[in-house]
């Protein structure tokens, strides 16, 4: 298994020589291409042919989503943005500051849910694709998942204080094994919901552009939830501020799911429910026989390891190298650079869409990890003991590159599970996307545990006032070093990435001559 692996079952990947490669777009009317010479300094060709401009195509009007819908779509991605984070924000606070609860249980409380939430996900997105109710294969989990979100989220914070110590931890594992139970129930069917709205390739990407912009608007909400929960009218407990606070975001949260689950329409349901049911084995091989889909995930996760492995450093050098100590000085820069990257996160998605339109999905990605790269790299320069500041630079090439990157995954999952069609005859968004997921996680939690013998191995001593010259040495070494030769083999393994706009649209035509009776349920 790998990214160089054959596809079985998929087609040959043939695009048209007016548009296979930039040096023969200049004899469109000519069946001989027109080769220029090269030498030993041109980039690779494919890697040109991504960042080359293309005549792209001009969406349909019965392709076209309307706004409402995505206005929804969005609105159903802030429910889990904001609920996981929530979770992952508060829970320290609430259970070691307020409560008094070991870190180290608290850690294992919060370990172990995950690692079942990870379980669960390809089980869902598998159960979602059978699925063959009256109203949908996405839609019945969206509405019984977003309220069960908002229930086992209220209930993480109501932990009755007349307990023992012991009892609350209890408390908290039980309630967040629900919490991770039913976040997949509603996230998984959220997301396959998204990947079968529409058959354009540009569609796709406005679609998901829309749920990044709403998502990351709400994400805005998270650093006020401890203020509000710190007001008066609460005497100074803010453990029963953060009960009354999430109370009211429970409430917003199930009603936004519910306006994600009435307004979105299923795309692909009617044409859907005539395949049979596919076993969960059966669709694992699937997503694993697809070197179109393997190269994407190894990709992200390159991207994600990448930087979950240095996760942290950046702190400890703007306290430690930038601010000599000083965390009271440091701390301001991180919160301008925190809501800088915000802003940024929030923006970004108004260029990436016109980047996708004119460089294609894949040009525009490799784009955004090239910026990344280079982004951190700057660092060299932007850690300035003389100019802190300069560190916003590197935060804009990050911020925006990461929203080009993840605001785009979905939408070129969504193109490979109309190449699974296409070679398969089935329908399963639902694995596809939860099988993704499932490896965004198991890559998070093992680099998060490498990410501690990492920092170990730059010297770095806990609780200390200073650190070393060799410790912030290493700190700046590995921070800037190892994020950009994983987005450099990034790069490397989308430049063969197959699925091209022509290549998509091609996909398209040939679904819809098999299935012209399609259309949205």
């Amino acid at each position: 298994m790998g990214p160089s692996s054959a596809r079985r079952g998929s087609p040959i990947h043939t695009e048209p020589a007016a548009c296979a490669s930039a040096e023969r777009r200049s004899c469109l009317c000519s069946k001989t291409p027109i080769l220029r010479s090269k030498s030993c300094f041109d980039p690779p060709p494919d890697v040109i042919d991504s960042m080359t401009p293309h005549p792209h195509h001009t969406t349909a009007a019965a392709d076209r989503i309307p706004v409402a819908q995505k206005i929804a779509y969005g609105l159903g991605a802030v429910v889990t943005i904001v609920a996981v984070n929530s979770v992952v924000q508060l829970t320290s606070l609430v259970y070691v500051v307020g409560l008094g609860i070991s870190a180290i249980w608290i850690g294992y409380a919060q370990a172990f849910p995950r690692l079942w939430d990870a379980i669960v996900d390809p089980f869902l997105g598998n159960y979602s694709d059978n699925c063959r109710s009256r109203y949908g294969r996405r839609i019945p989990f969206l509405v019984v998942g977003g309220i069960l979100i908002g229930i086992a989220f209220w209930l993480l914070w109501t932990v009755p204080r007349d307990w023992s110590k012991p009892a609350m931890f209890g408390y908290f594992l039980v309630v967040s094994l629900f919490f991770y139970t039913v976040v997949p129930v509603y996230a998984i069917p959220h997301g396959a919901l998204g990947l079968e709205m529409t058959t354009d390739y540009h569609e796709k990407t406005s679609l998901f552009a829309y749920a990044s912009f709403i998502g990351n608007v709400g994400a805005l909400t998270l650093p006020w939830v401890y203020f509000f929960a710190n007001r008066p009218v609460f005497h100074g407990d803010t453990v029963n501020g953060v009960k009354w606070v999430c109370l009211g975001m429970s409430v917003v949260l199930t009603a936004a799911a519910m306006i994600c689950a009435f307004v979105c329409k299923e795309g692909k349901f009617k044409q859907a429910s005539a395949q049979p049911p596919v076993p969960i084995l059966q669709g694992f091989k699937a997503t694993y026989r697809n070197g179109t889909f393997v190269r994407l995930v190894v990709v992200f996760v390159l991207l994600i390891v990448g930087f979950q492995l240095v996760m942290g450093f950046n702190n400890f050098i703007t306290i430690f190298f930038l601010y000599g100590g000083d965390k009271d000085a440091a701390s301001r820069l991180m919160a301008h650079n925190g809501t800088l990257w915000a802003a940024v996160g929030i923006l970004g998605v108004f260029p990436m869409t016109w980047f996708s339109k004119r460089f294609g999905k894949r040009g525009t990605v490799i784009f955004a990890l090239a910026l990344i790269g280079l982004g951190n790299l700057s660092k060299i320069v932007c850690y300035s003991r003389a100019y802190p500041y300069l560190t916003m630079i590197p935060t804009v090439c990050l911020s925006l590159g990461m929203v080009f990157c993840f605001s785009l995954v979905n939408a070129m999952i969504a193109d490979i599970c109309d190449e699974d069609e296409l070679s398969t005859g089935v329908r399963r968004e639902g694995i596809y996307f939860a099988v993704y997921n499932w490896w965004w996680k198991v890559a998070v939690s093992i680099a998060t545990v490498i990410s501690g013998y990492l920092q170990r191995l730059t010297g770095f001593v806990e609780g200390a006032a200073v650190q070393s010259d060799a410790t912030l040495f290493w700190l700046r070494a590995w921070e800037i070093g190892l994020p950009p030769v994983l987005c450099f083999i990034g790069i490397l393994l989308l430049a063969k990435y197959p699925l091209s706009e022509e290549r998509a649209y091609e996909i398209k035509h040939r679904l819809a001559e098999r299935r012209p009776e399609t259309s949205p349920s």
